[in-house]
């Protein structure tokens, strides 16, 4: 099993959510984040101001999936996520040692 993290723009969240959904994906945590990578933040004008917009927002989304569906999943939200312009977010990939669902005792697979 393997664990998906993927950081998006927030306005790819409803695109990227119905492809997940069509691949019946049976479960995803979102969570709203802030950060940067290569943009380095933007710089706004307010009311005559100019300020260093350091963090922007993001969206956070985990999924744990079995070995044979990560690809089609990646694949899904870069079709879906990809603007083609800076900020479109990263993918990390990372090995799930055991998953335990905790209302049944459930192991492995059978608990994704």
């Amino acid at each position: 099993m393997k664990k998906i993290e993927a950081i998006i723009q927030p306005f790819k969240l409803e695109p990227v959510k119905e492809a997940l959904h069509a691949l019946s994906v049976q479960g995803m945590t979102v969570t709203e984040v802030k950060g940067f990578g290569r943009q380095k933040g933007i710089r706004e004008v307010y009311r005559g101001m100019e300020y260093q917009v350091d963090f922007l927002p993001k969206v956070k989304i985990e999924i744990v999936a079995p070995d044979d569906k990560v690809q089609v999943i990646i694949d899904a939200i870069v079709d879906k996520a990809r603007t083609g312009r800076v900020g479109d977010g990263k993918i990390f990939v990372y090995p799930v040692a055991e998953v335990i669902r905790i209302r049944t005792g459930e192991i492995g697979e059978k608990a994704v």
